[in-house]
């Protein structure tokens, strides 16, 4: 007689990482992108992190560790907001016909209706599922609502990795080996001249930028954002604002543009901290007539759409995230802390040969290092340099987190930059605990010798073994 089939166990998702958790970095190496848990093993990055609230993870030792990378940008709120995970867990229980595709449900209007709340001028929204997607549609909308084919974008941009994004990224890094592109063009950042000679052209559909750059945190110079709208309109081509990662109150205010009197974006492009650290969403902002135009009839209902688009969880969760920053005055909290925090770091550059500047708005900050007069410290400097550019700012990082257990990063390939973009609810305790961990690890550096500069010796070794 066959024996009855075992009772079947179902899913239990406690279970499953409470046997199979420990495998994490062999999971990753085996099945998704091994070179990131090779990256993290050489810099010793590999923690086992347990759990996390606020600004802050927990390691499998109990130890707590101050995040100061806010995923990206993606946890403006810090990670497990309350108000953020009731909302889902409201939205889940409610079993709301969702994604039906063929009706129009109420969250996405009211989310929609509530961010341009925050961009007079602008009227209507797409919802998307990334960043990347946000600036997708734009450069789709954008060539569409023109009639013409080339965007212009600044050097060392950042607008995403897929191929149109990857087409205005101005990180050559990025974009080698994906070539052919679409037909785009980079314009120094800050250089109106060299704007409107490509505008003079006749073929630009827009220019899109990004009022703080990522890579570097570099800010667009005072009165270019409203002079290169100027010029734009007078050559019928549009402004397109990345706030991907600026916006909801980064800077110090909701968008970042709005730090500029007078400027007015045809398109926004949102996401990271609008999805509340849970659900991902992008959201693109328009004016009425490019919308009009794109859905021009109803055969064109389609003609640009997301399968995820518009899905009741991301929508939750962005109206939860919205009002959470009202109710507890997030964007006030950036302005202040983020003021707080590039003096307290501003200070320290008389201090230190080694720090160049401390640059940014709100809580986008970039440090960056340079080389020093003293002898000794120019040669070990110029052992770096030689060896591959960034490697200084890497040697920074890295005790932050296995001396202070602070997590930062380098801010882009090749820079001697630090960017800090933690969650926008710090206060000045994790600035007094920055700024206290940063001042060690810089007097280390400046003493001329200790674990930093072997830890220097080795990261030299590995770049030049790389070559």
């Amino acid at each position: 007689m066959t024996p009855p089939d075992p009772e079947p166990k179902g899913f239990d998702l406690a279970t499953l990482l409470a046997e199979r958790g420990a495998e994490r970095y062999d999971l990753h190496a085996r099945y998704l992108n091994h070179q990131l848990p090779r990256m993290l093993h050489t810099i010793g990055f590999d923690k086992v992190y347990e759990r996390a609230e606020g600004a802050y993870f927990w390691d499998e030792e109990g130890r707590d560790h101050l995040d100061m990378l806010a995923g990206f940008g993606v946890m403006g709120l810090g990670r497990h907001h309350p108000v953020v995970r009731k909302a889902l867990h409201d939205v889940l229980d409610a079993g709301l016909a969702d994604l039906t595709r063929f009706d129009c449900q109420p969250l996405p209007g009211l989310l929609a209706e509530k961010l341009l709340s925050y961009a007079p001028g602008l009227d209507r929204v797409f919802f998307g599922n990334s960043g990347t997607e946000a600036v997708e549609t734009a450069l789709k909308f954008a060539r569409y609502a023109t009639g013409r084919p080339r965007v212009l974008y600044c050097d060392h941009a950042f607008h995403g990795l897929t191929t149109g994004s990857l087409s205005v990224n101005g990180e050559g890094g990025f974009r080698e080996g994906f070539d052919p592109l679409l037909p785009d063009t980079a314009v120094p950042l800050g250089d109106l001249a060299a704007l409107e000679r490509e505008l003079a052209k006749g073929d630009v559909a827009a220019l899109i930028v990004e009022p703080i750059q990522g890579k570097g945190v570099h800010a667009a110079p005072p009165g270019y954002l409203r002079a290169a709208q100027e010029l734009l309109r007078r050559h019928k081509a549009l402004f397109v604002a990345d706030e991907v990662q600026t916006g909801l109150g980064r800077t110090g205010d909701f968008f970042a543009y709005q730090h500029e009197e007078g400027v007015e974006p045809d398109l926004v492009c949102v996401a990271k901290a609008l999805s509340g650290g849970y659900v991902p969403v992008g959201a693109t902002l328009g004016k009425d007539w490019i919308f009009k135009k794109v859905y021009s009839s109803m055969d064109r209902v389609l003609v640009h759409s997301a399968s995820f688009g518009s899905n009741a969880q991301a929508m939750a969760a962005g109206l939860a995230t919205l009002a959470v920053m009202e109710d507890e005055k997030v964007v006030a909290n950036a302005r202040a802390t983020g003021n707080l925090l590039r003096d307290r770091l501003a200070a320290l550059v008389d201090r230190y040969e080694l720090l160049h500047e401390v640059r940014g708005r709100g809580l986008m900050i970039g440090i960056e290092f340079g080389r020093p007069k003293s002898l000794g410290l120019r040669s070990r400097w110029t052992m770096l340099q030689a060896a591959r550019k960034g490697l200084f700012a890497q040697m920074v990082v890295v005790p932050l987190l296995q001396r202070h257990r602070i997590l930062t990063q380098v801010s882009g390939d090749h820079l001697e930059v630090i960017k800090l973009i933690p969650p926008l609810i710090i206060g000045e305790r994790e600035v007094d605990r920055f700024v206290d961990a940063f001042t060690a690890v810089m007097d280390d550096a400046h003493g001329g010798g200790g674990l930093m500069w072997e830890f220097g010796r080795t990261l030299v070794k590995q770049a030049v073994a790389h070559r």
